[in-house]
């Protein structure tokens, strides 16, 4: 696999209409390292994560990857970026008209790969991570919450990139489901050493997963530490979120 990178968000502003939702988010993420960001529903979470694969563009401020400021790059150079970034989508995102071994191929295939015999095997080795080998020929609409979600997992790492970006990879899905998942995410991160980025607001992800959290709110990082500084703050804000408190949640 490649090795992970580092990415650093200076000063991201994000208007949408009349709509100021990043008010100025400044957040560094070390090489190798799992953060986590939490926040309210509609609170500008997967915009922020939107923009650091270019999906967005900031209406000011700078986003670096491994030094490089992506913000004003076109969509040409923003391809050899998205080479090095994964994203799994909140729904998964699959396409229902293809079947399980399409749908994770399908980044390579974009890319140019055309080896068939090459295309099986990393597909095999990518279902094989997410222990999901031997349901290529499965199609979307016959796969569970929980195995669309690893199928498309499995799509965000055939392609080795040095950094997996999360989009509510637990929503919608029970408790038992999520725990998987949740270990799932622990686990290759662990194996593919890849720094990793989860944007979710359910709290048993966030103990299980994180080696830091993000807490965005009012469009900026709020609180910024690790797992054990966020149990132990006192901030009533803080509290209220992590304790699922109406005070919150307006």
């Amino acid at each position: 696999m490649n090795t992970s990178i580092s990415i650093e968000v200076r000063g991201l502003h994000k208007t949408l209409g009349s709509q100021q939702v990043l008010r100025g988010v400044d957040l560094s993420v070390n090489p190798g390292e799992t953060m986590v960001i939490i926040g309210r529903s509609g609170g500008g979470k997967s915009v922020l994560l939107k923009h650091l694969i270019g999906l967005m563009r900031p209406t000011s401020g700078e986003i670096l990857i491994e030094g490089q400021n992506i913000a004003g790059l076109g969509e040409r150079q923003l391809g050899a970026i998205r080479k090095k970034v994964g994203i799994l989508f909140q729904n998964g995102a699959l396409f229902d008209s293809m079947n399980v071994g399409r749908n994770v191929a399908f980044p390579l295939l974009e890319s140019g790969a055309r080896n068939a015999g090459v295309i099986r095997k990393k597909v095999s080795e990518a279902l094989g991570v997410v222990d999901l080998d031997g349901q290529q020929e499965k199609m979307p609409v016959n796969l569970s919450g929980g195995m669309r979600k690893r199928v498309a997992l499995a799509r965000a790492i055939i392609s080795e990139p040095s950094c997996i970006l999360y989009d509510e990879p637990t929503a919608g899905l029970d408790p038992i489901v999520s725990d998987s998942i949740n270990r799932l995410i622990r686990r290759l991160q662990r194996r593919l050493g890849v720094t990793s980025i989860v944007v979710t607001h359910d709290m048993n992800s966030v103990f299980h997963i994180a080696d830091r959290v993000a807490y965005l709110l009012d469009g900026r990082i709020y609180f910024l530490g690790s797992v054990e500084d966020l149990r132990q703050s006192a901030d009533p804000r803080v509290r209220d979120f992590v304790e699922g408190r109406s005070g919150e949640a307006e």
